[in-house]
């Protein structure tokens, strides 16, 4: 057999279990490195947290005249706390 210096085999490309392990490799990079780029959109496009969620809902009903002023900086207090 003919070898041209960068391997071993016909063609040089060494053992073929070798390319095997090299492609396994390769998917849990590339599979790696797409799970962080989906964390990370998910990361930054996530919703407001929940807090922040009830004292917009608690605007809304101060601002519809549901409840008063002062029910609104209590129940406002008790979620900050």
């Amino acid at each position: 057999m003919m070898c041209n210096g960068f391997g071993y085999g016909p063609y040089g490309f060494g053992d073929p279990w070798s390319a095997v392990i090299n492609s396994i490799f390769m998917l849990l990079v590339f599979g790696g490195l797409i799970a962080l780029a989906v964390w990370a959109i998910r990361s930054w496009t996530r919703r407001p947290e929940s807090s922040d969620r009830a004292v917009e809902i608690l605007r809304r009903r101060l601002a519809a005249g549901e409840i008063s002023q002062e029910d609104f900086e209590k129940t406002l207090r008790l979620i900050k706390a």
